[in-house]
């Protein structure tokens, strides 16, 4: 007994040493620190290094997602002038018809109109795309898991996905509609011999009558069709890009390989615009109806007043094209966007 009492005498002391030899380290100049040994560490540093590090992916994201989103607009935007002109304009019966009159008319510029501002506004919009589908699927996945390194579920990438397409109507939105008014405005083209003036000169032109005309509200003409395009498109995209990366990647392999990445993104982008391509067509016509006479009250107005005229078929009007250049363009910006993300993730 009396052992016992004078071990409980001596508990406080040691506690206290214990305490104070746990606490060194706060008091060591910055240069000592380094000879502290591992088992002082309190784990504080490592774990304001993963919140850096988790910090720079997040940032990698949203840069490689603005790389991948303006190489695709070069890639693929001559098949979308012709996509645009044949959903809104009656005259064109085909692909081949719309090209060569595109080629007869105005040359291969014809192709490019408009281009300057969706490369700059795309770029932005898909940074904010890849970064919203990012940072929401971590968090997701830190509410489900309660890690962010958690694999996620096909629920978490679809609602991740649709986020991230919602998220971009803001950006996506203005630069859209003046990128539609542009490519459809051929009057010069059809009245040569008429001293005509078109009545856009360029895209800041075109983003400034428009705004000055129709308020601005008008640059956001078709937003509410717009969101309903991308929202559930990019849902259904990054569904299937991931679903077909982990279907094709084997299990020893971190990254998908590069030929799974290009089959994935042509895939992924061809599936969206399957289900983007009917608000595609009312988007576009919504845009349209402030160049001319008024023909649309509203989004409902546009949706039945087209299929009643047009039939149920209108609202697939250029999906055969859309499906045709989706799919190199996703190829290059799912290339893209991983050759960025594994170059800044390696550099970090």
């Amino acid at each position: 007994m009396p052992a016992v009492l004078v071990n409980l005498q001596r508990f406080p002391a040691a506690f206290h040493g214990y305490v104070a030899a746990c606490n060194a380290p706060a008091r060591l100049s910055r240069e000592s620190r380094s000879h502290v040994p591992a088992c002082f560490c309190c784990g504080g540093c490592r774990f304001r290094e993963e919140d850096a590090r988790r910090r720079r992916m997040h940032l990698a994201d949203f840069v490689a997602g603005s790389v991948g989103g303006a190489f695709g607009v070069a890639v693929g935007y001559p098949l979308d002038t012709v996509k645009v002109r044949i959903q809104t304009q009656r005259n064109h019966l085909s692909v081949w018809q719309c090209a060569l009159s595109i080629v007869r008319t105005e040359g291969l510029r014809g192709f490019y109109k408009g281009m300057s501002m969706p490369v700059t506004t795309v770029s932005i919009s898909s940074s904010v795309v890849f970064g919203t589908y990012r940072n929401v699927l971590q968090c997701l996945s830190q509410l489900r898991h309660s890690s962010p390194e958690a694999p996620p579920t096909k629920l978490h990438i679809f609602l991740s996905g649709l986020a991230g397409g919602v998220a971009q109507v803001s950006v996506m939105a203005p630069a859209d509609i003046v990128k539609v008014r542009l490519q459809c405005q051929t009057e010069p083209y059809k009245f040569p011999n008429v001293d005509f003036k078109p009545k856009y000169r360029g895209p800041v032109h075109c983003l400034l009558t428009i705004a000055r005309e129709e308020g601005i509200l008008g640059l956001y003409k078709g937003a509410g069709a717009l969101a309903l395009r991308d929202g559930p498109s990019f849902a259904i995209y990054f569904l299937t890009y991931n679903s077909i990366c982990s279907w094709l990647t084997e299990e020893h392999h971190k990254k998908p390989e590069w030929k799974v990445v290009l089959l994935a993104g042509g895939i992924s982008g061809t599936c969206g615009w399957c289900v983007g391509t009917p608000m595609d067509v009312i988007k576009a016509r919504l845009q349209m109806d402030g160049m001319g006479e008024k023909s649309y009250r509203g989004f409902f107005h546009c949706i039945t007043k087209s299929v009643r005229t047009e039939g149920p078929k209108v609202l697939f009007k250029g999906l055969g094209l859309n499906c045709v250049r989706a799919f190199p363009v996703n190829m290059a910006v799912f290339a893209m966007y991983e050759v960025v993300v594994r170059f800044l993730h390696s550099v970090s």
